[in-house]
C-alpha cells in the first residue's frame, strides 16, 4: 500500500527483503532478495536510492544503520532500536513520564517469581524482542503458571507487565515531517481475536477527553522521538477512563489501514510525503470507516468468494499478494464507510462472512 502511494506520485521505488515476489516487490520497480544481516547488499541498496524507510519493526537495527552510512533513513535507526525492543520501549516511555503498566525485566526464574509477588495475579509474561500479534508472550494466572511460562521463553529476555482490566484498545496514528510539522488521523478504536487484531472503525467510542489526552500522547511521544514519518501509539483505556500506552509501531499500522479508503491522505501516502520531503496531506475522513483483517483462516474451505464479498458497494477489497495463505497470517482486509462507525463495522462483518466459497 506505501508502494501503491509512491507509484500514484511519480516515484520509483526499489524494496530490500530476504523474500522474493513480496508484495511490495509486486509493485515495486526493483526488487532485491537478500538477507537483512548482509550489510555490504544493505549498503549497495542504500547507495541506489534517495531515501530508505521500513514497513515493520523487526528489520534489525544494525541493517538500518549501514543504509544510514550513505543515505537518509526515516524513522531514524535509534528509534527503531528503541521500539522493536518492549523492555527498551517501555522504559523509554516510563522514564519520560508517558502512562505505562507497571512491568519488570526478567532475565532468570528466580527474577520472575520475585517480579510475580511485586506485580500480582494475573500478569503477562512477553519476550522483550520481536513479538507482535500476540506471539511470544503468556499470561499467568497463578503459581502453577511460573515455570511453564518461563521454559517458553528459551532463556529471551523478557518483561513481565502486570495485567490491565482495560475496556477497550484504542491507536492513534499520526505523523510528523521534517520540519515538525504534525497530523494525527483522531483516535481509532480497535477489537482483538486470539491476540491479532480483527477489527477497527473511527471514529472511536470515546469522549472528548479521552480523544484530546490520547492526541496529546501521541504528540508527545513524537516530539520526545524526535520523529520523521508515520506512527501508531496503541493504548489501552481502563474501565475508569486512564489511557496507558501498550506499544510503539514505528511506519503505518493495521489499524490506520481504514485510511486507505476512507482519507483524503491515507497513512501510507503521509509515510512517503514525511520522509520524502513533502509538506502533509490532510487527514480528513470522508465518513465513518471500519476495517476487518482477512486471515489465512478464510481460505480452509477454498478460494473465498470474494465477488459475494463486494455485493454491497461500500466495501473495499484489499489483498495483499501473499503467497501463502497460513492460519493466522494477516493476507489482506475489507473497508466499509456508513453514516456510523458501527454501522461501518456492521458491513464490514457481514461481507467478510459471505467470503465463504460453501456459505
Amino acid at each position: 500500500m506505501f508502494t501503491i502511494e509512491a507509484r500514484k506520485m511519480g516515484y520509483r521505488v526499489h524494496t530490500f527483503s530476504p523474500d522474493s515476489d513480496t508484495p511490495t516487490g509486486q509493485v515495486a520497480d526493483i526488487e532485491t532478495q537478500a538477507d537483512y544481516h548482509d550489510l555490504l547488499a544493505v549498503r549497495t541498496f542504500a547507495q541506489s536510492v534517495d531515501v530508505v524507510t521500513f514497513e515493520f519493526e523487526n528489520v534489525p537495527a544494525i541493517a538500518v544503520e549501514a543504509a544510514a552510512e550513505f543515505i537518509e533513513v526515516h524513522p531514524r535507526g535509534e528509534i527503531l532500536h528503541t521500539t522493536q525492543n518492549r523492555l527498551r520501549e517501555k522504559t523509554f516511555l516510563s522514564s519520560n513520564g508517558f502512562p505505562v503498566t507497571p512491568f519488570q525485566r526478567i532475565t532468570d526464574l528466580e527474577g520472575l517469581r520475585g517480579a510475580v509477588s511485586e506485580l500480582g495475579y494475573p500478569c503477562v509474561l512477553k519476550t522483550a524482542g520481536f513479538g507482535y500479534d500476540g506471539k511470544g508472550q503468556s499470561k499467568i494466572s497463578n503459581e502453577d503458571d511460573i515455570d511453564p511460562a518461563f521454559a517458553g521463553l528459551n532463556n529471551a529476555e523478557s518483561v513481565l507487565e502486570a495485567f490491565v482490566p482495560f475496556e477497550k484498545e484504542v491507536s492513534v496514528v499520526c505523523a510528523q515531517d521534517q520540519a515538525g510539522n504534525f497530523v494525527h488521523y483522531g483516535v481509532i478504536e480497535n477489537e482483538h481475536r486470539n491476540h491479532i487484531l480483527d477489527v477497527s472503525f473511527a471514529p472511536a467510542a470515546v469522549s472528548e477527553r479521552v480523544f484530546a489526552e490520547a492526541v496529546d500522547i501521541a504528540r508527545a511521544i513524537v516530539d520526545t522521538l524526535g520523529y520523521v514519518g508515520t506512527l501508531c501509539v496503541e493504548f489501552f483505556l481502563t474501565t475508569d477512563e486512564r489511557l496507558l500506552v501498550n506499544e510503539l509501531a514505528p511506519r503505518p499500522h493495521n489499524s490506520g489501514h481504514l485510511t486507505f479508503d476512507a482519507c483524503i491522505t491515507s497513512q501510507f501516502e503521509q509515510q512517503l510525503r514525511a520522509v520524502c520531503g513533502l509538506p502533509l496531506g490532510s487527514v480528513d475522513l470522508h465518513r465513518p470507516a471500519a476495517m476487518v483483517n482477512l486471515l489465512g483462516d478464510i481460505w480452509e474451505n477454498g478460494e473465498p468468494n470474494w465477488a459475494r464479498s463486494l455485493t454491497d458497494p461500500n466495501v473495499k477489497l484489499h489483498i495483499y499478494g501473499k503467497l501463502e495463505p497460513r492460519k493466522g497470517r494477516k493476507m489482506g482486509h475489507l473497508t466499509a464507510t456508513a453514516e456510523s462507525a458501527r454501522e461501518a463495522v456492521r458491513i464490514a462483518l457481514e461481507a467478510r462472512s459471505r467470503l465463504n466459497p460453501l456459505s
